[in-house]
Order: C-alpha cells, then structure tokens, then sequence
C-alpha cells in the first residue's frame, strides 16, 4: 500500500494555553494533508471534488509542540467503497507518531447532498496509487 506524505509546519496559533498543539488542530493537520493528496495523487482541488467528511477518529499518542516545528502527516487509502473512501493518517514528528486518525469520505451529488458514486477517474486515480 503507498503511503502519500505531507510536511505541515507546526504554527504559534496551533499551540493551546497547556503548550502544545490543540486537540483539534490535529484535525486541520489531516485535512492540509488530504488537500495535498487530492491534488497531487488526484491532479484535483479539493474544493471542486463533492466529497463530505462523513467521520473522523483521532487517537493520540503524543502531544505536538512549538519546537517541533512541522509534523510528517502520512494518507493511506484504507477502504474504497462505491460512494466512499476510507483514509488512515499517521502524524509524526521524526520518528515518533503523535497520533493516528481514520477518515471517511463520502461523494455527495452537489444538488441533492445524497451520496452518490465516486468519479471513476478518481476512483481509479486512488486505487492505482493505493496498490503501487
């Protein structure tokens, strides 16, 4: 399975009055992450794709700090349904893995917000790079 991987800069603002970074920040980490993905795996901006965040779960191992400087944010595609995808995220810094996330993408008709099934160019598109 390919990993794709995304440098996100960790930011003063990210960082909560405990020193370090928000619980959910984590969560604006993933989607920096899967935005990358979209466009450089799926040569696609995520704004035009029909895609809603159907579920999100982050468990965390670690907490981010200023110092870290920037996080290693990794998408795997887990699962590909007819209308969904499932996305595993690890976000690391070096080595060490701060936490771990699953994602659930569904594609939605823009005029009725019903799923509806994957763009088959984009499906393939995930796909090829899923079993590279």
């Amino acid at each position: 399975m390919a990993t794709y991987t995304a440098d996100i800069d960790v930011r003063f603002r990210d960082i909560d009055a405990m020193g370090h970074v928000n619980n959910a920040v984590y969560a604006t980490y993933i989607e920096q992450a899967r935005t990358r993905f979209f466009r450089d795996v799926l040569d696609l901006d995520i704004s035009g794709a029909s895609t809603v965040l159907a579920s999100l779960s982050i468990d965390f191992r670690r907490p981010v700090e200023l110092d870290d400087d920037a996080v290693a944010v990794s998408v795997e595609i887990a699962d590909l349904g007819r209308s969904s995808a499932t996305m595993t995220h690890e976000i690391r810094i070096g080595d060490a893995v701060a936490a771990e996330a699953e994602a659930t993408l569904v594609a939605v008709d823009p005029e009725t917000g019903e799923p509806t099934p994957i763009p088959e160019a984009h499906r393939e598109a995930m796909a090829s790079y899923r079993d590279r």
